[in-house]
């Protein structure tokens, strides 16, 4: 039951990561039947924390299963239990009745933590060697990159939208004109164009910056020639726009880094988690090669996902000590001291 639980609760944890950008940002010109999604993901997220409260846990050190409801409870409040309590609550409601002061509205970003789940997910799915390792991290790689546009591209309309509307030239948005069209009065434009448009100004902006990480300066020549965006005709224009304009190319820098690390980890194929994936498919290959029995191979697999999930065993912190300091360590580790 509570592995379908995950399941179902990985769908609203989906939802959540990318609704919640989008709510903070397109507040004021969203349908009501989104909002009314949103409440029953948060009732779904309530339920998760009473499940929380129940959810037996591996000790750190032992390694064995803890069942006591106590411990489980004093456990779950002192890691996660506040974090997951104040993303359920209605903070667009609070907002409202405390005179909507826009600072509140900021505690919607809570809820991201939700995101942690999704990520946990694809580290199930890269163990997985009945999925290929190279498309499940391809996907990743996809998903981190457009969550990051579609958060900053919720962002910068959130910029746009707090100016006062007579005001509203004085915003990237509401000063842009593209051939003959101007999108004065950019409020009344449909929802989804405005989410488009906000979307790609924060692609263009990341483009500028993450290009000559991955193909080298000659494409950031010809980035800034073929790609004015940014530069150009969608540009900041009050000083907000401009601060977040610089922390979201500084980001890019790091995002960059990323994607650049990981691709030439695929390339190289030198990963912890694709050695572990050949190991345990040579080792499923063996073991129905010879008809090994269920309960052995379950012991085998077992054993090797252990090691993949300790980053030290005994053996690996002991490798680098000399011979004569290590035999000293093993032999104090064996004493037996005599009962009185």
């Amino acid at each position: 039951w509570y592995v379908a639980w995950t399941h179902f609760i990985l769908i609203w944890a989906i939802y959540s990561s990318f609704f919640t950008p989008l709510e903070f940002g397109f507040f004021r010109g969203l349908p009501e039947n989104l909002f009314l999604l949103d409440i029953a993901g948060q009732l779904a997220f309530l339920f998760d924390i009473v499940v929380h409260f129940f959810l037996a846990y591996r000790h750190t050190h032992s390694h064995h299963l803890v069942y006591d409801r106590r411990l489980i409870a004093l456990r779950y409040l002192k890691s996660r239990f506040i974090v997951d309590f104040l993303g359920c609550l209605p903070w667009d409601a609070i907002y409202k009745v405390c005179g909507r002061k826009e600072p509140i509205r900021y505690m919607l970003w809570i809820r991201l933590s939700r995101a942690l789940r999704v990520t946990e997910f694809f580290e199930k799915l890269e163990k997985d060697i009945r999925i290929n390792y190279l498309f499940i991290r391809i996907v990743k790689l996809i998903v981190v990159e457009y969550y990051c546009t579609h958060a900053a591209g919720c962002i910068f309309y959130y910029l746009a939208t707090t100016i006062p509307p007579s005001k509203e030239g004085y915003t990237w948005i509401g000063s842009l004109q593209m051939g003959e069209y101007r999108y004065s009065n950019f409020r009344e434009i449909d929802l989804w164009k405005r989410y488009i448009l906000s979307l790609y100004f924060s692609v263009v902006t990341m483009q500028v910056e993450v290009a000559p990480y991955d193909l080298g300066f000659s494409i950031l020549l010809v980035d800034r020639v073929l790609s004015p965006a940014g530069y150009g005709d969608i540009h900041a224009v009050n000083v907000r726009e401009m601060i977040f304009v610089m922390i979201y190319v500084s980001f890019d820098m790091i995002l960059g880094a990323y994607l650049l690390g990981n691709m030439a980890a695929l390339i190289v194929k030198g990963s912890k988690t694709e050695r572990f994936r050949d190991k345990m498919a040579d080792l499923i290959k063996y073991m129905n090669r010879n008809n090994l029995d269920k309960q052995i191979s379950k012991e085998i697999k077992g054993h090797l996902r252990l090691q993949y999930d300790c980053s030290y065993t005994e053996a690996t912190a002991l490798q680098d000590i000399p011979v004569s300091i290590r035999t000293k360590v093993i032999l104090s580790s064996f004493i037996i001291f005599p009962t009185s």
